[in-house]
Parts: structure tokens; C-alpha cells; sequence
């Protein structure tokens, strides 16, 4: 990869980030996203077209139905778009779906958004938040399981992980970790194996 490439490749990384401002931060947010993104499986390369995919897919939703937007949650990995959340209506969460396949480099549509009418009860995010977060920090811990390869959603006490593990064993400690959380309703792992055959041509 040449020089132009690899400067491109930490700028499209540093624009996805939203939690930095002001003018040294992305800077130096962006040498961070880019050597996490190296050390991903999917590579820099394909954080850069997961980020592509993941601007295109906000922009269909935005301009569909701003609620659509705000309601439901986005994670890519490696082309594959898990679609968490909630929203009000059938026709919301096949909207959601739709607009997705539209994008170029989508590979598959993981849908996992729930339906509630108006007036049901919310979520408690809160909670949601701290199952998410103490997931995160167990993963982190262990130094049996490649952490970074992991995407971690909560919707309503439901554990939704994205991405790749090394091995069979790998993925039963992380699913354990998860299923151990106090409160946690289920687990749903959408992860593949590093060695995956489906894995061919985004970087695997």
C-alpha cells in the first residue's frame, strides 16, 4: 500500500470517530482508529469500506424517516450490517432492512430489531449500557480472547456480538463471559471463525 493510500486510509478512519473535536484530537484520534483498525482481522482496508457502508446506510435512514435514524443501531463488520434497536411499526423495521441491501459491499443483513407500539414500556438504557460495558471490560481482561475482534450491542438485555474469533474455544469463552452478566436475557452471537470460507475476499 503506498504512502497516499495509508494517509487516506487513517483520515477515512478518523472521520468515523464522533467523540472527538477541536484540532489536535483528530489528529491524533486517527493514528489510534488506524493502528486498532491494523491490528483487526478485517484489516485497515476493511474498516475503511465498513465505515463507507456504515455513512451510505445513516444517510438512506436519515433521509427516509429521521426516527428510523435515531432509533436504530448500526454495527458492520467486514460487510456483514447487524441492525439492533427498536422501532414502532412493521414497516419501520422492513424499511430498515431494505435501505440497507441498497448499499454497495453489503454482504448480508443481520436484522435484529425489535417492534413495540407507541406508549409500550422503553428500554432501560441504563441497564443496556452496563451489561455492554462490563462485556467489554471482561473481554479485555482475558488474555485468551482477541478482544478487538469483537462488536458488543445490548438491546432491551439481549447480547449481540459481531465479528471474528480465532477458534471454537475463543468464542465459547466470550459467549460464557456474556451469559455469566447479571440480568442478561440471552445471547445471540453472529461471530465467525477466522478460518471461515466465507470469509474469502474481505480480507480473511
Amino acid at each position: 500500500m503506498s504512502t497516499t493510500r495509508n494517509l487516506l486510509s487513517v483520515l477515512m478512519l478518523a472521520a468515523a470517530s464522533t467523540s472527538l473535536s477541536g484540532c489536535v484530537a483528530p489528529i491524533i484520534g486517527a493514528g489510534a482508529t488506524a493502528g486498532v483498525a491494523a491490528a483487526e482481522e478485517r484489516g485497515i482496508e476493511g474498516a475503511i469500506d465498513d465505515t463507507k457502508i456504515r455513512f451510505e446506510i445513516n444517510r438512506l435512514w436519515f433521509d427516509r424517516d429521521v426516527e428510523m435514524y435515531r432509533q436504530t443501531t448500526l454495527n458492520i463488520h467486514e460487510g456483514r450490517v447487524m441492525l439492533t434497536g427498536v422501532v414502532t411499526t412493521d414497516q419501520a423495521r422492513s424499511d430498515a432492512v431494505r435501505l440497507s441491501w441498497q448499499v454497495s459491499g453489503v454482504k448480508e443483513v443481520l436484522n435484529e430489531i425489535m417492534v413495540r407500539a407507541a406508549g409500550e414500556p422503553g428500554l432501560d438504557q441504563a441497564s443496556d449500557m452496563w451489561m455492554q460495558q462490563k462485556l467489554k471490560a471482561r473481554l479485555l481482561t482475558d488474555s485468551d480472547v482477541k478482544n478487538i475482534n469483537y462488536i458488543i450491542d445490548v438491546t432491551d438485555s439481549v447480547i449481540y456480538l459481531l465479528g471474528i474469533a480465532q477458534n471454537e474455544t475463543e468464542l465459547s469463552r466470550v459467549i460464557a463471559h456474556a451469559r455469566d452478566i447479571s440480568g442478561v436475557k440471552r445471547v445471540i452471537s453472529h461471530v465467525r471463525l477466522k478460518t471461515d470460507m466465507r470469509r474469502v475476499g474481505s480480507g480473511g
